[in-house]
């Protein structure tokens, strides 16, 4: 489990395709107080240390975890978003989220707005995910507020701190992230279609 707060940015080193698999290394700041088998959010992708080596560590993404996230657009030298599991009695600062990414969405507008960002998105609507006005989103890993709620799309606003300390500043138009939507969102709206069913 997560929290949506980015502790520290990573640069993807290297790249490594293994039949359907995507071996991913990380230079980052937080690889020393790493071990094997400790979960990771990239992106907000939850994967799994597999490898520690020279500051360095390895992930695995699975064929899956490759379909459904942009984690198959990296290229070496990217910067990607990290966040350890969080501990249990730990101050729950973001939002709960599990690192499980829903799908991914493309960055639409980008407007600065006397020193904050909008940053819009739009998403295909038909996996029956949605996103409700002041809701919790949750994009590569960063847990934020929704603004401008619309069918297909919604807006953050972004202040100085989490534009500086996250990839949202790599961002332009066409740019492709993850979304984990809500996860009370998500059983309610299952629920409701399953009700619609009856």
């Amino acid at each position: 489990m997560f929290t949506g707060i980015i502790e520290e940015l990573g640069v993807v080193s290297s790249l490594k395709q293994e039949f359907d698999n995507l071996h991913i290394t990380i230079k980052s700041g937080l690889t020393n107080e790493l071990k094997i088998d400790q979960s990771v959010a990239h992106n907000g992708v939850c994967l799994t240390v597999v490898n520690i080596d020279n500051g360095q560590y390895t992930v695995t993404a699975i064929k899956e975890t490759l379909d459904k996230t942009n984690l198959k657009f990296l290229k070496v030298n990217d910067i990607v978003n990290l966040e350890r599991a969080m501990k249990l009695g730990d101050r729950l600062d973001g939002h709960m989220v599990q690192g499980h990414v829903d799908q991914t969405a493309v960055c639409t507008h980008i407007e600065e707005t006397n020193g904050s960002w909008v940053f819009t998105f739009k998403y295909d609507t038909s996996l029956n995910n949605i996103t409700i006005e002041k809701g919790s989103i949750t994009v590569n890993g960063t847990s934020l507020t929704v603004v401008n709620s619309k069918t297909e799309s919604f807006s953050v606003a972004i202040i100085p701190y989490t534009y500086n300390y996250t990839n949202f500043n790599t961002f332009k138009v066409g740019t492709i992230v993850n979304l984990e939507f809500d996860v009370l969102g998500k059983y309610v709206t299952k629920l409701l279609s399953l009700n619609n069913k009856n």
